[in-house]
């Protein structure tokens, strides 16, 4: 960039070289003129020790610049770099008056080199910021949704997932524990949140979401991305074992069969993305006995006693049937309390003989509905 008429051709390619990056980038070219000016007068004033006040001008059409030291005219001067005495003005031309507005170009001969690099550097910047921002209104709007993602590198116990335009961060707490992620690997995730830094946006990832669960199933059943199935609840101990409740308005459509698929393809595919996960696919019903004791599938109910005020449930199940129902260290019954949001107390017909179930409870003999269970 230079002020001489002989680098014309310089500085329109350089306008030009503007143009195209701002449109490239989405960048409105004014706003890019603005800034480069804004940065020229910081450049002025360091570069060339001075503490006058002034405007640099960025000629729109030429590419030419020029500095001017701008000042006030008043009767008597209290401040030297931003006021001049309508005296001096005077001398300058007669015409100025008080209030009016001095400039006085004084372009340094040698400031081209300067300008151009600082033009450069903002340039660089705001491209930088732009990409930044695009980057966070892309993946901001996406947040609660399912990506696919290739793991770049292992930082510590974090791993750094790459997006193409961009990198995430899946943390130890979003990790699957049983998973162990290995460069170039491929993963589905769920976008947590996005927040906006000062290095750029950061992107958050998980693994053990339940969103991830739903959103799987909305990639592989039709049916609930067509709004014929919704998924009502869904309960995860991830890597290890999850429910979810469906339910369709439509009674010729069978929620559970729909997410099971022929041949068991479609539960079978999302078991496979979250690597073993087990899943159980239980009809979510208005009823809360009803709801309760398909919760418990893969274990058959006898009988469901509820307190609804204090959503408190009392199960029994065949004395054959109570280990399956309550599960590997409780984990059934966990989830199943997690699924509904009722808190569940399971015993078995031989127990519930000889205590009871609860005088202040309704008591509703149930048979549970079609549920599938992946084991």
């Amino acid at each position: 960039m230079a002020t001489k008429n002989k680098s014309g051709a310089k500085n329109k390619g350089f306008l030009e070289a503007f143009r195209e990056v701002g449109k490239e980038k989405g960048i409105a070219l004014e706003v890019l003129f603005d800034a480069i000016e804004a940065a020229l007068i910081s450049a002025y004033k360091r570069n060339f020790n001075s503490a006058q006040n002034v405007r640099v001008s960025l000629d729109r059409t030429t590419g030419e610049f020029h500095v001017y030291a701008v000042k006030t005219v008043v009767e008597q001067v209290q401040n030297k770099i931003t006021e001049i005495s309508l005296e001096d003005a005077k001398r300058i031309h007669t015409d100025y008056a008080i209030g009016d507005v001095i400039e006085t170009e004084t372009t340094p001969a040698n400031f081209g080199r300067i300008a151009a690099q600082t033009a450069k550097q903002v340039v660089v910047q705001r491209i930088r910021e732009a990409e930044r921002g695009i980057i966070y209104e892309e993946f901001s709007n996406r947040a609660n949704d399912i990506l696919t993602g290739i793991v770049q590198r292992i930082e510590g116990k974090n791993v750094i997932i790459d997006l193409g335009k961009t990198e995430a961060l899946l943390t130890p707490a979003e990790q699957i524990s049983t998973e162990k992620y290995t460069p170039n690997e491929r993963l589905k995730l769920y976008i947590v949140e996005v927040k906006k830094t000062t290095k750029g946006p950061q992107i958050l990832l998980s693994r053990t979401h339940p969103g991830l669960l739903k959103r799987l199933f909305e990639l592989e059943v039709p049916e609930i991305s067509d709004g014929m199935v919704e998924i009502k609840s869904v309960a995860r101990e991830p890597g290890m074992r999850s429910k979810i409740a469906v339910y369709s308005k439509d009674e010729n459509i069978d929620p559970v069969g729909s997410c099971v698929g022929q041949k068991g393809l479609r539960v079978q595919a999302v078991v496979d993305e979250l690597r073993g996960e087990k899943i159980d696919i239980v009809k979510w019903n208005e009823d809360p006995a009803k709801y309760i004791a398909n919760s418990l599938s893969p274990a058959k109910v006898v009988s469901v006693a509820i307190r609804e005020e204090e959503k408190i449930s009392k199960v029994i199940v065949p004395d054959y049937q109570l280990s399956l129902a309550i599960g590997k260290e409780g984990q059934n019954a966990r989830l199943a309390a997690k699924l509904t949001g009722w808190k569940i107390d399971i015993k078995s017909e031989s127990q519930a003989a000889e205590n009871g179930v609860g005088d202040d409870m309704e008591v509703v003999t149930v048979t549970s509905e079609d549920s599938f269970s992946v084991d």
